[in-house]
């Protein structure tokens, strides 16, 4: 187990990738959680998609809690458990960003992605020479975390956050920040092979081992989200046995801790849950479930926060009303109209602002949006604070649609 600090801000020039997902690439978003190799936001946009004309400066929105973000980078390896993917490669090893409630004014700002992920992004997503994005104008990207930042004292809950399929950890930065900024200390992992890169202790930083050809390694995405679940429960037990993972560790919480996951990353979660009992709530973010739980698995709460054309009842994507019906305990359903795929995370919101097209829902839209209910069920399900948000539609939010 290692603790790293990244070394280079310019690495957020992978987000250079996200300004190609344009045109019909949203048409299709509103589906691909249901087949997570489909049309994706990085993709290459249509030839009528026209480049930026204004420079770039992309900045995640500022945290709305009391609280500052920290922010630190830790390299697990789980001695026990051959990497599921590539084994050759020895013991699975795990890349975690550690965002936590910090005094406001300490710290330094924190880079998004190391420059070696950054380049694993532009490889895979093949951007195009001219889409008229810099590796200089991405580096000045604002994520609003601070590395070395203080603490503040306490125990808070832990969120662990999981990525879709082949989008990084920090994909989720603006959500895991206004978390942190609320109470709460929030674990992004990277799933090593499954994306474009994640860098490791070593210093590499190996690319995805399935994306491209998945049945040369006979997996499917239940194989995916299992083995997610197996990384999250090694993720917990080095934060909360020992405090040796992160230095910080006591801050944590280990009776309240909570998951969830965008895409594949949501089906994650609730793989999560059925395999870990520690984990008392989980939230999916617009993913199939993989596979739909079964009854009596999951009686814990869980939040399903999706969009309106294939996450609504009667959906293209039959696994959410397979696991509404399975699922015990607090369960509620929400879709956001006019939202699509990306809206959950930080993609959209910078691809607006590299001047591409952007859904119906505004990304700024998307991003309150996410973090308001997700916060809110977070609170009232590991914090006890009941959440008026969570009882039904609010005239604040008319694009949030309730469903039972």
């Amino acid at each position: 187990m290692k603790r790293n600090r990244r070394i280079s801000a310019v690495a957020v020039l992978a987000l250079a990738a996200l300004v190609t997902g344009t045109g019909s690439g949203f048409a299709a978003t509103t589906t691909p959680s249901a087949t997570p190799s489909a049309t994706h936001a990085f993709d290459t946009a249509p030839a009528t998609a026209t480049a930026p004309t204004r420079s770039f400066q992309g900045t995640l929105p500022a945290p709305t809690g009391p609280y500052a973000a920290g922010e630190d980078v830790i390299h697990l390896t789980d001695a026990g458990r051959p990497d599921p993917w590539v084994p050759s490669s020895g013991p699975r090893r795990l890349t975690v960003t550690m965002i936590y409630p910090a005094v406001p004014g300490t710290g330094t700002p924190a880079p998004y992605m190391t420059l070696a992920e950054a380049a694993g992004i532009i490889r895979h997503r093949n951007l195009p020479a001219d889409s008229g994005v810099t590796p200089q104008n991405l580096a000045g990207v604002t994520t609003q975390a601070f590395d070395g930042a203080r603490p503040q004292r306490g125990k808070h809950p832990l969120v662990v956050l999981s990525p879709a399929y082949e989008d990084p950890r920090m994909t989720l930065t603006a959500l895991a920040t206004d978390l942190a900024s609320h109470g709460y200390v929030v674990a992004l992992v990277g799933h090593t092979y499954e994306d474009s890169g994640e860098t490791l202790a070593d210093g590499q930083t190996p690319p995805c081992a399935i994306c491209d050809d998945p049945a040369r390694l006979d997996f499917d995405f239940d194989s995916v989200a299992a083995s997610r679940a197996l990384d999250v429960s090694f993720v917990i037990d080095q934060l909360t046995h020992g405090n040796t993972a992160w230095p910080l560790a006591h801050l944590i919480d280990k009776h309240r801790i909570g998951m969830a996951g965008h895409s594949i990353g949501g089906a994650a979660a609730a793989a999560t849950m059925i395999a870990d009992p520690r984990v008392r709530a989980g939230v999916n973010m617009d993913g199939s479930f993989h596979p739909a739980p079964m009854p009596g698995r999951i009686n814990r709460p869980l939040l399903m926060l999706g969009v309106t054309d294939s996450h609504s009842p009667g959906g293209s994507d039959t696994t959410w009303e397979r696991a509404w019906a399975a699922l015990g305990g607090d369960k509620k359903w929400l879709t956001v109209a006019g939202a699509d795929h990306f809206s959950f995370a930080d993609l959209d919101l910078l691809q607006e602002q590299a001047g591409f097209p952007t859904p119906p829902l505004s990304p700024e839209r998307g991003v309150a949006i996410t973090r308001e209910y997700v916060a809110a069920f977070f609170d009232q399900t590991l914090n006890g604070i009941h959440s008026p948000l969570l009882d039904g539609p609010s005239p604040n939010n008319p694009e949030v649609l309730f469903h039972d």
